[in-house]
């Protein structure tokens, strides 16, 4: 029985009736289980939880947090048939990210097909659609960071997860066929809690911390190109909550349908993002460099910075979190107390 029900029937939460349906697909990973919290604190219950849910290391990401039913993502299609007009909003937040991944098959089941798929429900029944894009797209930045819709069938993204996050993004902006709200998110370089179980993948924040608890020292990525110092590579990390607040933003707006950067839109280095780890450990930094490693040395990006004038055009004016401020939150309140959200 999905934990909202238990929840009703211990009576922490009240039942409700309506029929008014949100989708989250991804809902067991990292941002889609951050954006249900989200979706639970803004009162919202009545939610369906899409995804794999055979990963047991995921499951401490939505098991305590309040919904209406747990979807296998293999099921979804069949799944919804009939239920189309009570859906209220589909945030689709599932894909394979796994960047090192060179199996093209996958990327093109998972990432294109199937968001092909979701979007043409969303299409033919009137559904407000919100999917998930990637800074990936920009490949080595060599056209900068702009999200104008007429640079982006310029865009040359550096591995096959890019390559299909770029493929269903030219898809999307090519059909007739269109949700009467749309929105692809370029997501950067997000971080925050409820990525315990990524790995490899997880955020250089949740990386540092793990080394540092167990050395008490951190190894940053060696520069291999000689215009950039070691550890001066920069991303545009963005807190996971600022993330859900700007997914919910469109969810009540519902205008503007296009494709968007969603960054903080200021590039740190990796060494600022490190040293704040330890600060907010109050421990002395000490950091080191290793080789990138050869199997993504020559597609690593050092440098992406959303230019984000297209959302804050929709009006969207919330400021984002400081790197400082994100780290340091998620390093208090989350990593230490080994918390989910």
């Amino acid at each position: 029985m999905p934990a909202y029900f238990h929840a009703v029937e211990a009576g922490i939460v009240p039942l409700q009736q309506t029929t008014d349906m949100i989708i989250v697909t991804g809902a067991a990973g990292f941002i889609g289980s951050c954006l249900v919290g989200r979706l639970n604190a803004d009162g919202f219950r009545d939610l369906v939880l899409v995804d794999d849910f055979s990963h047991e290391t995921k499951t401490p990401n939505y098991v305590h947090k309040q919904y209406r039913e747990c979807v296998p993502r293999d099921q979804f299609f069949t799944w919804v048939k009939g239920k189309e007009r009570d859906v209220q909003f589909v945030f689709h937040l599932g894909a394979r990210t796994d960047t090192t991944l060179k199996d093209v098959a996958i990327f093109d089941a998972l990432n294109v097909q199937y968001s092909q798929q979701m979007w043409t429900l969303c299409a033919d029944h009137a559904i407000p659609l919100v999917y998930a894009s990637s800074a990936a797209t920009y490949g080595g930045g060599e056209h900068g960071f702009s999200d104008d819709p007429a640079i982006i069938p310029s865009l040359h993204p550096l591995n096959p997860y890019g390559d299909s996050k770029q493929a269903f993004d030219l898809w999307a902006m090519a059909q007739e066929n269109k949700p009467f709200f749309w929105a692809g998110l370029k997501f950067f370089n997000v971080y925050g809690p409820n990525e315990y179980h990524k790995g490899r993948m997880a955020s250089v924040v949740f990386h540092t911390f793990g080394q540092v608890k167990a050395n008490g020292s951190m190894r940053l990525f060696r520069s291999h190109r000689p215009d950039v110092a070691d550890g001066e590579q920069a991303r545009d990390f963005v807190y996971v909550e600022d993330v859900t607040d700007v997914l919910v933003y469109l969810m009540n707006t519902r205008k503007g349908s296009g494709i968007y950067n969603l960054g903080s839109g200021q590039a740190r280095t990796f060494l600022d993002l490190t040293r704040q780890v330890f600060i907010s450990q109050e421990i002395e930094p000490s950091i080191t460099f290793i080789d990138t490693p050869a199997d993504i040395r020559d597609t690593y990006q050092y440098f992406t910075e959303a230019e984000m004038d297209r959302l804050k055009a929709l009006g969207y004016s919330r400021p984002f979190s400081t790197l400082e401020e994100g780290v340091d939150r998620y390093v208090r309140e989350f990593l230490q107390p080994n918390r989910y959200l």
